[in-house]
């Protein structure tokens, strides 16, 4: 007997970057570097910075709200929370439950994920489960990130490609064949040591000779990790349009991690895209983790980039190693 699975469609979403804007130009006065190596580089021109009294659960709950005003739903509607961040406000309790509390979704369950980069993917994909199975009603799945705080502004190669920011969507059951389509998700962890923050955690507690040896920071190998997100974000997006019987030629607008603009390119040319297809907003927000491609999503539905009946494809890459891709149908 052929199983049926309810459509899930996203129905609001909503952004909150800071507005404190960091420039090349105020990063050259801090680190060994330039506007011109930063941009030829990465294409990032800016990016922003949280205020001191603003942690990731503040942006979360900004991106929230403005996602279920988008949506028409009211807080004590929602079912599920799911908050994907590696910059929580403090390791517990989770940031959702923070969120939960402050928009006043009393019924909603709430939980963190922690897949990097990919993390919003990752949400979608298990609030997509929870909604399809008549568990829940309503989600809220929220990218959230305040990566300034475990930057170190030493390292000219690290800090000047991310910034701070949250992206939000709610889902719901939608119309058959929108919506939600296929998602593909993948892991790899013999390639954690390329992308990490070593201590904090129960492997290297907090001490004096962690903080000496600025073991709380970001490290990353970013030759390998571009070698990497080239591939994987290609494969990924193959794999996810194979699914469905899908192909390049199909795909109206590409949303990729927003990391750095030759991996875009790169990822286009080898899918055949034009560059128009591909959505690009690296150059004002840098690389904001988890929150890159909520952000993303929501700035081209605003921008009109997004039309009825569009085939739209999410793809990310990050630390893991993870990846995942969606395809939604508007």
């Amino acid at each position: 007997m052929e199983t049926k699975f309810k459509s899930v469609e996203i129905v609001g979403t909503g952004f909150y970057v800071p507005e404190k804007i960091l420039t090349n130009f105020d990063l050259e006065k801090m680190v060994n570097t330039t506007d011109e190596w930063i941009r030829t580089r990465t294409g990032i021109k800016e990016r922003r910075i949280a205020a001191d009294n603003e942690a990731t659960s503040d942006l979360a709950i900004a991106a929230g709200r403005l996602a279920l005003s988008n949506a028409g739903i009211k807080p004590d509607e929602i079912d599920l929370i799911i908050v994907a961040t590696l910059s929580p406000d403090m390791l517990f309790p989770s940031t959702a439950c923070l969120v939960q509390k402050n928009i006043g979704a009393t019924r909603a369950v709430s939980f963190d994920i922690e897949a990097a980069c990919s993390g919003f993917i990752y949400g979608l994909s298990i609030a997509q489960q929870y909604l399809q199975n008549g568990t829940y009603k309503i989600a809220l799945v929220i990218g959230a990130e305040v990566f300034s705080r475990i930057l170190d502004w030493q390292d000219r190669n690290t800090c000047v490609l991310f910034g701070d920011g949250a992206g939000a969507a709610v889902l719901k059951e939608g119309e058959n064949g929108k919506g939600i389509l296929s998602v593909q998700l993948g892991t790899d962890g013999s390639g954690a040591d390329l992308l990490k923050q070593p201590a904090g955690g129960s492997r290297l507690p907090a001490s004096h000779e962690t903080v000496d040896q600025r073991l709380h920071y970001l490290k990353m190998d970013g030759r390998e990790v571009y070698k990497f997100a080239t591939k994987s974000m290609v494969e990924t997006v193959m794999k996810v349009l194979s699914k469905i019987g899908l192909s390049t030629r199909n795909i109206d607008l590409l949303i990729p991690h927003q990391a750095n603009i030759r991996i875009l390119e790169c990822v286009a040319e080898k899918l055949g895209l034009p560059m128009e297809k591909v959505f690009v907003n690296v150059d004002r927000y840098g690389n904001t983790s988890a929150a890159s491609i909520p952000i993303a999503l929501s700035e081209a539905l605003k921008q009109g980039r997004v039309k009825k009946n569009d085939i739209v494809i999410l793809v990310s890459f990050g630390s893991g190693l993870t990846w995942g891709a969606t395809i939604i149908k508007w």
